[in-house]
């Protein structure tokens, strides 16, 4: 059963009780109404027609739960994910057009692949180049230019597209003054009814009823007849499932779409699993994130074959899933089965959606991805970290609508940051303290020192970007003692120990043993060690001089130096057996 469960994670859910089933169609359905209008809003965030969000909010969201690891996750369009769609395919054909939309579906295929191999070759952590200060700066950055983008909708105006996104939203407020009235009263009408639900009646689907009363009242007024209104409404959406096919391949820019395809998959995956997690919190599950990575795949791979565009899992969507009750995945197959009924039968109710509304859910929704709080404590916490935040919150707007460019910039400033930091870590020269203890001299100034012996202890892996750095240390030590026999090395901190390490260390042997010092070391890892003995580092710096503890490394110093530490009576009375 559980080599079935390796290939067919659902198994997990069955058999199913009454009670389970009652809950889970309760919540699929609770899900169904947020997610139906909210895709629909997406898919024009994503540049596509609203019916494209339908589409992905079918069968991505039923293989998602099918092969995801957790019990509750929502996948479907998402904001970030839409808008990073937009901004990728944008740059190839012109935005709501069949190459638009082909590329889009094309992208979809892309991201899966990508993640879906992750999953396999079980290489989940890879999304941990992206730090959270830099996912912090992103999404901050991208929950302004997806509110902004929505303003040229909520106020009836054009938006033109250029590479600047900043200038094309100052070219949107300068055209407020041509305002459509009765388009920007459908905007403000959704958003007062959403707020009111939010706060007074927070079970209720706020969305979903604000979608109802605008559509109603749009039919009755005639808002899309030019003779009448002239405002924009949604209009036909095709009748029936979206067909099944490959997505079509467009080569000559096949290549030039893997590395946004592969930024898609990593933040679309970092969302998806952070939301994962934080539930599993709640709910004792345990989550896989290569069988997370492997869920998400398939429901793209299968979202492509159904005209759907990238999707993820959602914050929102899943946590009313898991606030009504959702038990299993078997919630996200109901939810789909609804999406499925309303492509079936029911989209000539959305013919009149005002897309005012539409664009109203959208800031709606991006409003909580905004946290500038995050940055700030990240700049509380570490300088380094703050620093990567604010830089791809501006390089992300900066860029726009290349949001590719600002992520990457920021996950690079990121990893350059911290080789940085571990470029200098620290390095203790340490003392005696009163209990017998080795202490950092430079906290404890007045700990009594040995001119024979030199202890020094290094906080830090040993790798090529600071081997020098640790070399210069020794040699600076050995140079404040002109009389100093051996040096100690208490390795406790030492984690980590490469080729160029390996090498210098072993330049540093021969170099104090040619000048009449001896290297002593005490409590490496295992991992040190085993590097040490391979290498055949460990012969060349002599077992005995290799050990566990650094009391037990002072005690055979002692026995070395015998009567020549008579002049440092003081520092070995300190020793724990005769404190």
């Amino acid at each position: 059963m559980q080599k079935l469960q390796h290939f067919f994670p659902f198994l997990r859910w069955f058999p199913m009780g009454g009670d389970t089933v009652r809950a889970d169609l309760i919540a699929g359905i609770t899900v169904a109404l947020v997610l139906i209008p909210q895709s629909m809003a997406y898919a024009q965030l994503a540049g596509l027609p609203a019916y494209y969000g339908l589409y992905a909010a079918f069968l991505p969201v039923l293989i998602g739960a099918l092969w995801g690891s957790s019990s509750q996750l929502g996948t479907g369009p998402v904001a970030v994910v839409s808008l990073l769609t937009a901004a990728t395919v944008a740059q190839f054909a012109e935005i709501g057009s069949d190459k638009f939309i082909g590329l889009a579906i094309m992208l979809a295929f892309l991201v899966g692949v990508f993640q879906l191999l992750l999953g396999i070759f079980r290489l989940g952590a890879i999304v941990n180049f992206l730090s959270h200060p830099v996912i912090v700066g992103f999404t901050n950055a991208a929950a302004l230019i997806i509110a902004f983008s929505q303003l040229s909708k909520i106020f009836g105006v054009s938006m033109e597209r250029s590479e600047s996104f900043l200038v094309d939203i100052w070219n949107v407020i300068m055209q407020i003054g041509s305002t459509h009235i009765p388009t920007l009263l459908f905007g403000i009408t959704a958003f007062a009814i959403m707020l009111f639900f939010k706060k007074k009646y927070p079970k209720l689907p706020g969305v979903l009823i604000a979608v109802a009363i605008t559509i109603l009242v749009s039919w009755l007024i005639n808002f899309q007849a030019p003779e009448g209104m002239g405002g924009k409404v949604v209009g036909e959406i095709p009748q029936g499932l979206p067909s099944f096919n490959m997505p079509t391949f467009s080569m000559d820019i096949f290549w030039e779409m893997v590395v946004s395809a592969m930024v898609i998959s990593l933040i679309g995956f970092m969302e998806a699993i952070s939301v994962a997690k934080a539930m599993a919190a709640k709910t004792k599950e345990r989550i896989d994130p290569n069988q997370e990575l492997i869920g998400q795949g398939l429901a793209n791979i299968a979202g492509s074959m159904t005209h759907a565009y990238p999707a993820s899992g959602s914050f929102s969507r899943s946590a009313v899933n898991l606030n009504a009750g959702a038990i299993t995945g078997m919630s996200s197959v109901y939810t789909a089965v609804i999406v499925m009924i309303t492509l079936l039968f029911l989209t000539p109710l959305l013919y009149h959606l005002p897309e005012a509304v539409l664009a109203a859910v959208i800031m709606m929704a991006v409003f909580g991805l905004i946290n500038f709080k995050a940055v700030k404590h990240a700049w509380q916490i570490s300088k380094h970290d703050g620093m990567a935040a604010i830089v791809t919150f501006v390089a992300t707007l900066g860029f726009a609508p290349h949001l590719e460019k600002g992520i990457l910039i920021g996950a690079g400033l990121a990893i350059v940051l911290y080789l940085y930091r571990t470029m200098k870590p620290r390095i203790a020269i340490l003392g005696r303290y009163k209990d017998g203890t080795l202490r950092d001299i430079q906290i404890h100034p007045d700990l009594p020192t040995s001119d024979k012996i030199v202890a020094i202890r290094f906080d830090g892996s040993l790798y090529f970007a600071n081997v020098s750095y640790f070399e210069d240390a020794i040699l600076g030590a050995v140079s404040d003692k002109p009389n100093a026999k051996y040096v100690l090395v208490v390795g406790d901190g030492i984690n980590q120990l490469d080729a160029s390490g390996e090498e210098v260390l072993h330049q540093l042997n021969d170099r104090l043993r040619e000048n009449g010092i001896i290297l002593i070391f005490s409590g490496l890892k295992r991992q040190i060690l085993e590097v040490l003995q391979h290498s055949g580092l460990k012969a060349s710096i002599g077992k005995e001089n290799i050990h566990a503890t650094e009391d037990m490394a002072l005690e055979y110093i002692y026995k070395q130096l015998g009567d020549d530490l008579e002049l440092d009576l003081n520092y070995r009375l300190l020793k724990p057996a005769e404190v």
